[in-house]
């Protein structure tokens, strides 16, 4: 698999906003939404992402531990509400409906037991549980939902989150494919599909609702779908063959949520909380059985563990120095907020922010400037 920067085939997190902003425009217009909001929330929703992406989400939440926490989706909210600077003090000036149509998770951080110092070398701890605002930014996640019915989505954020799923599920099978780390032969092995729905029912479905057998079956008459290309050797007949086959996934995601959704809310234009959208419980699990094609063949190849481990090393030590020579090794932007801090915590959350921003080549690049040793990545 290739490293970021070095070729331009796999993915990035600009392509898979895009992609998520096309299938999300086209499912909320289906559904009467209006596909501008439905779009805006899929430009946004990864936005809040760290370098590194749910791996660097997990370094930094080590780092946050005593600041409030980080999570990606709290994260995208700060951005569009306060670190972006369109609008001094209001982001990007985005309307309520907008921010709500980015809240894929509209509740906050989850208490969490005492622990240890962060930062602490051996004291890594898991990303937190899903959660879309810190304590501090709960002022103006109130504000976005205000009238809203509990912790309940608007319909255009439940379409936001489909399509992402929908995307990454997809094109993480076709880079798998392409880098030749997902195989059709390993696929067809049935042997290799009880790993892959082994590893689906442990991560990617909700526990004691599906059973093995349940998900195989599934997995089985998802790969005698006939859109599957009999086999891939990087040509142009096959990369036709497998771009025909992430079309027909798409679609087949994409139809049966926007039917299913229809038969139980009617032919009327839906909007926020006129309706939910419902996807069907099959093509949840085909979705999740090509999530853990990715999760097993590329996620966990060997070498991977060490690579995500440098990875987060790197933040650590980036982190530690640029707080430690704040303000100046703090970008201009967010040195007014370092100098009005008025705690070790809030000093913290602005060098949170500044390793927040940037990108995984910006990282390496910054961790190369400021360490002036070798970037462990």
């Amino acid at each position: 698999m290739v490293a970021v920067g070095d070729a331009d085939f796999p993915r990035t997190r600009l392509t898979h906003t895009l992609e998520v902003a096309q299938i999300g425009r086209g499912v909320g217009a289906a559904l009467g939404c209006d596909p501008d909001l439905v779009e805006t929330a899929c430009l946004a929703h990864d936005i809040g992402h760290p370098p590194f992406g749910h791996n660097g989400e997990m370094a930094l939440a080590n780092l946050a531990a005593g600041c409030g926490e980080f999570e990606g989706n709290a994260q995208t909210l700060r951005l569009l509400t306060r670190l972006e600077t369109k609008v001094p003090g209001a982001g990007l000036n985005l309307t309520r409906a907008s921010l709500d149509a980015t809240l894929k998770y509209p509740w906050p951080a989850p208490a969490r037991p005492a622990r240890g110092p962060a930062g602490v070398p051996g004291r890594e701890v898991p990303a937190p549980s899903k959660f879309n605002y810190y304590a501090d930014d709960a002022a103006v996640f109130d504000w976005i939902r205000q009238g809203a019915p509990g912790r309940r989505r608007c319909l255009e954020a439940q379409v936001m989150d489909w399509a992402d799923d929908v995307a990454y599920s997809v094109h993480d099978l076709e880079d798998g494919l392409h880098a030749g780390l997902i195989t059709l032969a390993r696929l067809h092995d049935p042997a290799e599909r009880d790993v892959v729905a082994q590893v689906a029912q442990r991560s990617y479905v909700a526990p004691g609702s599906t059973g093995a057998a349940e998900l195989r079956a599934v997995f089985d008459d998802l790969l005698a779908l006939e859109c599957w290309p009999r086999s891939f050797d990087g040509g142009p007949d096959s990369l036709a063959a497998l771009k025909n086959l992430t079309s027909e996934l798409v679609g087949r995601f994409c139809v049966t949520a926007q039917d299913a959704t229809r038969a139980g809310c009617g032919d009327a234009r839906l909007t926020r909380y006129a309706c939910d959208l419902v996807v069907p419980p099959v093509q949840r699990l085909e979705c999740a059985l090509l999530k853990a094609c990715a999760a097993h063949y590329v996620m966990t190849r060997e070498g991977a563990a060490a690579a995500q481990a440098r990875e987060r090393e790197l933040i650590a030590g980036l982190a530690a120095t640029v707080q430690i020579g704040a303000p100046r090794t703090l970008d201009p932007v967010f040195r007014p907020a370092w100098e009005a801090a008025a705690s070790d915590a809030a000093r913290r959350r602005v060098v949170i922010d500044q390793i927040a921003s940037l990108t995984d080549i910006s990282a390496i690049a910054w961790h190369r400037r400021l360490c002036r040793s070798p970037a462990p990545y």
